[in-house]
């Protein structure tokens, strides 16, 4: 039997600096956090629901609290390349632990489960996450609610839980996908507190199965104009660029005729390190250079379904 190492990456309490860092550089995507916070916090401890209607409503019998109660506790965040699904996936937690009081704890999955092509492997290895999830989720339920949250973060999912629609699927994989279904029925209604995320470029290859048991599916596109100003405000805050020149890296790294806008991670990935390794050591940050820069620079292509 496989051990928690074999199955996931080295478990993460939240909040942290690391990933509090990241989910704050996360601007422009203020209404699905708020979203998330709410849908998760409904999830991962039910009995603030009850709270919920009890003291806004005067009852403890709202008819619609009964369509929560079998809901899976599942979210796919569905986008593409670059536009912060992994980076919130990872972070969100330290929102929400503020949010409950309570820890939470981030669990990744390793690309390894995949197995290596024998009869069965995969699908063992999938059912023994989910029961590792399933006990451990369990001990963070108490009397009064949850005591701790897991989220349990799929990345690149549609490597795991694609469409068994699909012709050239492997016995094998389609077996996979069926363990993974069975693994989120197991928590649905289950009383434990785990959340999974699962994270694709390619929403459209995932198993139909899969987004009709998603309690949210969140989809992130590339920033508009004010995502973007919002970004490049906070990321070049004490750099001295002034606001015209915001302005008009605004306009630039938005879409064209030929070619998309920037992403979220070609800003603060691409464009921003660029303009201070270009400056180091000698000068500073130069509003021209960063313009200079802006205009040169690709952003990252469309991803598309067929890649």
């Amino acid at each position: 039997m496989a051990n928690q190492d074999d199955l996931f990456h080295p478990v993460i309490e939240l909040p942290e600096p690391v990933r509090q860092a990241r989910y704050d550089r996360l601007v422009g995507l203020d209404g699905i956090k708020q979203r998330l916070r709410k849908e998760a916090a409904l999830l991962a401890d039910p009995q603030r629901l009850q709270a919920w209607a009890s003291q806004h409503h005067d009852t403890d019998h709202v008819a619609a609290l009964s369509l929560f109660t079998d809901r899976a506790p599942l979210f796919v965040f569905a986008g593409d390349v670059g536009s912060g699904k992994s980076a919130l996936a990872e972070s969100f937690g330290g929102d929400l632990a503020k949010f409950l009081d309570l820890p939470v704890y981030l669990y990744r999955l390793k690309l390894s489960t995949r197995g290596s092509g024998l009869v069965g492997e995969m699908t063992t290895l999938i059912g023994e996450a989910f029961a590792h999830l399933h006990h451990q989720g369990g001990r963070a339920r108490g009397p009064r609610g949850a005591t701790s949250v897991l989220v349990f973060v799929i990345d690149e999912a549609d490597a795991l839980a694609q469409s068994r629609e699909a012709q050239q699927m492997h016995h094998e994989d389609r077996a996979g996908v069926d363990a993974f279904l069975a693994g989120i029925d197991s928590l649905a209604g289950a009383g434990v507190s785990v959340l999974v995320v699962m994270c694709t470029n390619r929403v459209g290859a995932l198993d139909p199965a899969i987004l009709r048991r998603a309690a949210a599916v969140f989809n992130f596109g590339r920033p508009d104009d004010l995502q973007r100003r919002a970004v490049l405000e906070q990321a070049l805050s004490g750099l001295g660029i002034g606001p015209g020149t915001i302005t008009k890296l605004v306009e630039v790294t938005g879409p064209t005729a030929d070619r998309p806008g920037f992403t979220y991670s070609d800003l603060t990935q691409r464009l921003i390190p660029a303009a201070i390794v270009q400056a180091f050591p000698d000068q500073p940050v130069r509003d021209p250079d960063l313009l200079t820069l802006a205009s040169d620079m690709a952003p990252s292509p469309v991803f598309t379904e067929s890649e």
